[in-house]
């Protein structure tokens, strides 16, 4: 197994790891345009691991970067995590999870945090067996703003 950072010459292994989100999150929505994604992984605020057997990606994570106003030390919001169904329960997210802990500590990151909706139970349950420091319970939010639904 390797966990990998990617850079702007990995949008293919972007891709795959998009096409396992689209599974994972049962998300029928078009994966963006390559221009699109491109853009994404060269912003300085954003970052994207994978998890890769054998060279293939099998799962992975994003992150969005969080400036603060009340500190000095951005905060790393988890975005999307997921394994590929074919790959679960075999300890990838968990190594997943601590090896981003430790990119964001070495980067001097105040925390890094990761929502699961409440019934999800299965998201809930694995974040539970991470090595996490407090649970909030909280209430989301939406406003739509644009005519896609």
């Amino acid at each position: 197994m390797e966990i990998k950072k990617l850079n702007s010459d990995s949008l293919a292994e972007f891709k795959s790891l998009l096409e396992i989100f689209k599974e994972v999150f049962e998300n029928d929505e078009p994966i963006a345009n390559d221009e699109q994604l491109e853009k994404l992984l060269i912003n300085p605020d954003f970052f994207v691991f994978v998890v890769l057997l054998n060279s293939k990606v099998v799962g992975g994570l994003t992150i969005y970067v969080l400036h603060r106003y009340f500190g000095t030390k951005p905060i790393a919001y988890i975005y999307d995590v997921g394994i590929s169904p074919n790959f679960q329960g075999q300890g990838l997210g968990k190594a997943l999870i601590a090896e981003v802990c430790n990119f964001c500590k070495q980067k001097d990151f105040e925390d890094a945090y990761v929502e699961a909706e409440s019934d999800d139970i299965d998201a809930v349950s694995f974040y539970k067996k991470t090595k996490y420091n407090s649970e909030l319970n909280a209430i989301h939010f939406t406003y739509q703003l644009s005519d896609k639904h």
